[in-house]
């Protein structure tokens, strides 16, 4: 049985249908942005790169968004992506239109469209598409996790010195703290590991960890679309989930660690050092 985040076995019978009609909003709503994807996009300005975000935004959610409302009419919607903490209770719809968007801008392969539904802030469903490969990963509470319907499984990787680890940016503007902290990491990382990638987004990664191509990834900050479908992912692949001290991971943390059971100790014995 994979280890829960905190308590997500919330799951209800027509959940399951529920993602399943989740990951076919989810698919049709990147069809948009598979056409949009191709030249690298200029900009000079700040102002411009925002505007440039903001459509490739607009294409996916002026079809995701009715979609999902019209499967859970009664469920809150979270409207910015990069914010975090802990929701109000109820159910909310917690969505990234284009996870790694300015990937997508520069004409590089990883990015996504995620929708998670969280309900009284534990994370129920999820899926995650990548329109470039046609890949579909999707995770149920307490029902497994999969891509394309084939069940996935963390690595049983025991050795923090034979293991790939990763690690993302938040946010572009991130404190300075923050950026220090991680910058040592990284360091203390490429010490112990057998190789550290270093690139957004943090749920491109997070489905490598859950499909066992990954070992371990660790963020420090971040907003919930960027960590919950993952989180989901990989605990419903059999991970670990905490906060990069070994704590239980929320909302409210200030870190997240996702990493295969067997490396999970010394992953978080390299991060508190």
């Amino acid at each position: 049985m994979p280890e829960r985040i905190q308590n997500t076995g919330v799951a209800t019978s027509s959940d399951a249908e529920l993602l399943a009609q989740t990951a076919i909003a989810v698919r049709a709503a990147s069809s948009g942005l598979r056409e949009r994807f191709g030249d690298v996009v200029r900009y000079e300005t700040r102002e411009e790169l925002m505007h440039a975000l903001a459509a490739n935004d607009d294409t996916v959610l002026d079809i995701l968004r009715p979609r999902l409302e019209a499967l859970r009419p009664d469920a809150h919607w979270v409207g910015e992506e990069l914010d975090g903490g802990a929701l109000p209770a109820g159910e909310w719809w917690v969505v990234d239109p284009v996870e790694g968007n300015v990937n997508h801008l520069h004409a590089l392969p990883e990015w996504a469209v995620t929708a998670t539904l969280v309900r009284d802030n534990q994370p129920v469903l999820t899926a995650v598409h990548l329109p470039l490969t046609s890949e579909t990963y999707t995770a149920l509470a307490g029902g497994g996790a999969h891509l394309d319907g084939r069940p996935l499984h963390v690595s049983g990787t025991k050795d923090l010195g034979l293991s790939i680890v990763a690690t993302s940016q938040a946010r572009p503007d991130e404190d300075e703290k923050v950026v220090r902290r991680v910058g040592s990491s990284i360091t203390e990382m490429l010490i112990d590991a057998l190789v550290v990638r270093i690139a957004v987004p943090a749920t491109l990664h997070l489905v490598n960890v859950a499909a066992g191509r990954i070992d371990a990834f660790w963020q420090f900050a971040g907003g919930r679309a960027d960590l919950l479908p993952g989180a989901l992912l990989v605990a419903e692949a059999g991970g670990r989930i905490s906060d990069a001290e070994g704590r239980p991971w929320t909302l409210g943390s200030d870190s997240f660690l996702a990493a295969a059971p067997g490396m999970h100790a010394d992953a978080v014995a390299t991060l508190s050092r």
